[in-house]
C-alpha cells in the first residue's frame, strides 16, 4: 500500500479555465491535487454546465478569496429562443416551444432594456442554498421554494453574433446575476421564450480568461512548472487602490497597531473607510482600512509567508 500524499503549504492563486460538466468544487479538488495544497478555495462557483475562469486560491491566498465573491463578473453566453425549458438551459426538458417572429433590431431593444439594474428571480436550479440544502436539490425532488427577488446590475450587455433563433451576448454583470434568468427575461419580453445553450466566464474583478490554464495542461507540467504559475494574492485585489508604508509603519501593521495617514503613501487621497492595498517597497502586507485619520489593520498576510511559498 502506497503511503499518503503529503500535503504541501503552498501559497497563491491560480488562474482555472474550469471545464464543461465538472463542479466548481471538483475543479478545485482536482487543482489542488496537482499541486498537492494544504489548503485550497475558490473564489465563486460556476455552474457544471459553465466553463472558464475560476481562481482557486492556495494556502494564505484563501485570505483574500471572498474579495473576489462582490467582484463584478463577465460571460460570453449563448441564448436560444423559441424554446423555454424547466432549468432555463440546455440541460432542462422542454416546457414550450413557440415561433420566432423577431428581428435582430428587436433582439438589440430587448438588451437595451435589461441593461442597468434589474429585479430577478434566482431559478430553482441553481446553487442557492435554503435551509442547508442547494435549491437544485428541491428542484430534483419536484419541490419549489418561494425565493426572495434579487436587485442586480447589468453594466453592459453587447450583443455579439446573430443567427437567429440563437444569438451571442457578452454579459458585464454584479455579483449574484444569473444569465439563464437574463435569457429567459429576454425571450418573455420578445413574446417567444429563451433558453441558455452555453456560458463561458471570461472574467471575475481585475482577473481574465486568457491569462488561465485547464487541468489538462497543469497535468501535463512538472512541480516546478506548475508552481511558475501561481500568482501572488494582491493579484485578487488589484482593481483596490493601494498605499505604501515605510519599514516602522510596516512594523507598526504587522503588530497590529495603527499608522497615521501622514505617515503613508498613495497615489490618490484615502478617504475615510476606505479599503487599500497596503505595501512595504513591493512587499505585499495585506489589507487595511481608513479610519480617523489613520491606516488600520483589515486583513494582513503573516509575515513569514510572502506572497508565494
Amino acid at each position: 500500500m502506497q503511503p499518503r500524499s503529503r500535503w504541501k503549504a503552498i501559497s497563491g492563486v491560480l488562474l482555472l479555465d474550469k471545464p464543461l460538466g465538472l463542479s466548481s468544487n471538483d475543479a478545485l479538488q482536482k487543482a489542488r491535487r496537482l499541486f498537492q495544497a494544504a489548503r485550497a478555495g475558490h473564489t465563486g462557483t460556476l455552474d457544471p454546465l459553465a466553463s472558464g475562469l475560476l481562481p482557486i486560491c492556495f494556502g494564505e491566498a484563501t485570505r483574500f478569496a471572498g474579495q473576489m465573491l462582490d467582484a463584478d463578473k463577465e460571460y460570453l453566453a449563448r441564448v436560444k429562443l423559441g424554446v423555454r425549458t424547466s432549468t432555463g438551459d440546455a440541460e432542462g426538458e422542454v416546457l414550450e416551444m413557440r415561433p420566432v417572429d423577431v428581428d435582430a433590431g428587436q433582439l438589440e431593444r430587448a438588451l437595451r432594456a435589461h441593461t442597468g439594474d434589474i429585479e430577478q428571480i434566482p431559478p430553482m436550479h441553481s446553487a442557492l442554498k435554503h435551509q442547508g440544502k442547494p435549491l437544485y436539490e428541491y428542484a430534483r425532488a419536484g419541490e419549489t421554494i418561494e425565493r426572495a427577488v434579487r436587485h442586480v446590475r447589468i453594466r453592459e450587455i453587447e450583443l455579439q453574433d446573430v443567427a437567429l433563433p440563437e444569438f451571442a451576448m457578452r454579459v458585464l454583470c454584479s455579483k449574484g446575476t444569473y444569465i439563464r434568468t437574463l435569457a429567459e427575461d429576454i425571450g418573455a419580453m420578445l413574446g417567444c421564450g429563451a433558453h441558455l445553450t452555453g456560458l463561458r466566464r471570461t472574467r471575475t474583478g481585475p482577473l481574465h480568461l486568457q491569462s488561465a490554464c485547464t487541468l489538462e495542461q497543469l497535468a501535463a507540467l512538472d512541480e516546478d512548472q506548475r508552481m511558475a504559475l501561481l500568482q501572488p494574492a494582491d493579484v485578487l485585489l488589484q482593481d483596490m487602490p493601494a498605499l505604501g508604508v515605510d519599514a516602522d509603519g510596516a512594523r507598526r501593521l504587522i503588530n497590529g497597531q495603527a499608522v497615521p495617514l501622514a505617515r503613508v503613501s498613495a497615489d490618490s487621497v484615502p478617504s475615510e473607510g476606505q479599503v487599500m492595498r497596503a505595501y512595504a517597497g513591493t512587499d505585499f502586507l495585506g489589507l487595511v482600512i481608513v479610519r480617523g485619520g489613520e491606516v488600520r489593520v483589515k486583513r494582513l498576510l503573516p509575515q513569514e509567508s510572502g506572497q508565494n511559498a
